[in-house]
């Protein structure tokens, strides 16, 4: 059986569309500036925030209703000796039949999915205003959102971003990583992530879902995969939290001379 790289598409649910006062062309600029340093607001606020990340991904057989192949893993991002690091707590032996998860998807998984489009990476991509609409009776700005150039070694996001027009902080995404190819046939995920207000300040992602079928030159394999990023918590100087399977370092005993 040939492997595959990992590629799929997500169905989404559409967003109202409601009649929702557009800005004047002059104010956009400001907007997407606005709300980009709010991104890197929140992106340096989720550097000191612990939380759990839950990958599951199903390979599906032709008719969708049996699950033929899986890819799970569970990470919790904690602080070690104060430093900021990814300890997996429970990775089963994955049963992929078809796919052939590559270092790119990895690193989607945990960094473009989750998207942040801050200030200092605003310059990288064409930002253009679509529209305003309501998601979860949120009325927010919608951005088409697009790399400029692809540069070797770096993951882009292309897609679509919802903007709370009040707050300014992204609260939906749904688009495609980008990047140079690793091989001719490998293809990357369609996805939507949703965001949730952690601390009652900062829009954190809490959930990315992706269903689609794989069509490549030789096979068809239907994919089902969610994301969950829970448990989030603020990490201080003090502070001394654990959760799940993580238990901080022992610290090693000094040597005799």
């Amino acid at each position: 059986m040939k492997i595959l790289a990992l590629s799929f598409a997500v169905a989404f649910g559409l967003s109202a569309a409601v009649n929702l006062k557009d800005p004047a062309p002059a104010e956009i600029e400001g907007i997407i500036k606005k709300f980009a340093a709010k991104e890197s607001e929140f992106s340096r606020a989720r550097q000191n925030y612990i939380y759990r990340q839950v990958t599951k991904m199903n390979e599906m057989d032709a008719s969708r209703k049996r699950v033929i192949g899986k890819y799970e893993t569970t990470s919790d991002w904690v602080f070690i000796e104060g430093k900021r690091t990814e300890r997996v707590v429970y990775a089963p032996p994955q049963s992929l039949q078809n796919l052939l998860l590559e270092p790119e998807d990895l690193q989607d998984m945990r960094d473009t999915l989750p998207f942040v489009l801050t200030s200092e990476e605003l310059d990288s991509y064409y930002v253009r205003y679509l529209g305003h609409e309501l998601v979860d009776e949120v009325p927010c700005y919608l951005f088409a959102i697009k790399p400029k150039k692809i540069e070797p070694g770096k993951r882009y996001f292309s897609g679509t971003a919802w903007v709370d027009d009040q707050e300014l902080q992204i609260v939906k995404t749904y688009g495609r990583p980008m990047g140079k190819k690793r091989n001719a046939g490998s293809q990357y995920p369609k996805f939507e992530t949703y965001r949730e207000q952690v601390d009652g300040k900062y829009w954190f992602p809490t959930y990315t879902v992706s269903t689609d079928t794989l069509v490549f030159d030789n096979s068809i394999v239907p994919i089902k995969m969610t994301i969950k990023y829970q448990d989030y918590k603020r990490f201080g100087a003090e502070s001394d939290i654990k959760f799940g399977d993580v238990e901080e370092a022992p610290k090693p005993k000094p040597t005799k001379p």
